[in-house]
């Protein structure tokens, strides 16, 4: 189901386990090469394809287009909410929910830049309603959910998800080809290994000239048919295991 198409009515009526999902992306450089659009356009796409397998199941609100991506203000046509704006906003969404009476949320995360501050606001949520023992608060990013695309297409090269890199390219050569540039004579910008294991704060240009971050060169639409479908199976996979699960235990 699909909120924005929903009254009010029909959405008090839902039972309260119903899962509530969230889309979460971003607008923000991608390289030479990629629209602005393109975490939004690309989770778009992946729940456009998870939607129709829930029917009466779950819940989508609308996707979110504005990030936290204040790393790469730096580049022009960059839009942003601060940190704290966005755990802000990310509270709230789900608080509008509790208020009444739901009691699962998933964020589905398409933008690396909204993982920390979306980890934190589900650690605000649980803390904050600690008096609930039947609430459920995840949030993940989609292509950090356990598969390997690689296995389902020996041709991919990269091993993660890098930043309008062959994976992001490859999945908008499959979407909407008309909107990729030159990626082919993009060179390759190194993930590297900054104090590895610790984690260090960063942003863009201090590891990207360009904007980009991976191998673009090595995109092709069919790798990224294979990509849309092994992210949406995980996804579907994520949200089948909230609908099922029984409201108490631990374990999921």
């Amino acid at each position: 189901m699909q909120l924005v198409d929903l009254p009010w009515p029909a959405v008090a009526a839902l039972p309260k386990d119903t899962p509530i999902i969230f889309p979460l992306a971003a607008l923000e450089q991608h390289g030479h090469h990629l629209p602005v659009f393109t975490d939004s356009l690309l989770l778009g796409e992946v729940i456009r394809r998870v939607v129709p397998r829930f029917e009466e199941k779950a819940l989508f609100a609308p996707l979110q287009w504005l990030g936290n991506s204040e790393h790469h203000l730096d580049f022009a046509g960059t839009l942003s909410a601060a940190p704290r704006v966005y755990l802000d906003m990310l509270n709230g969404l789900a608080e509008n929910f509790l208020h009444h009476g739901f009691r699962r949320f998933f964020f589905v995360n398409g933008h690396g830049g909204n993982d920390v501050p979306g980890r934190q606001a589900i650690f605000e949520l649980r803390q904050r309603h600690r008096e609930l023992d039947d609430v459920l608060f995840l949030f993940a990013t989609y292509w950090s959910l356990g598969s390997r695309p690689w296995d389902a297409d020996p041709a991919i090269v990269q091993r993660e998800m890098g930043h309008a890199c062959e994976w992001e390219t490859s999945m908008m050569l499959r979407l909407a080809p008309h909107l990729v540039g030159d990626y082919k004579q993009a060179p390759p910008v190194a993930f590297g290994t900054p104090f590895t294991p610790a984690s260090r704060g960063w942003i863009t240009r201090e590891r990207s000239e360009p904007g980009h971050i991976g191998r673009p060169r090595f995109s092709t639409a069919d790798k990224g048919e294979t990509l849309f479908r092994v992210f949406s199976d995980d996804v579907a996979s994520m949200i089948e295991r909230v609908i099922k699960w029984d409201g108490k235990s631990w374990n999921g």
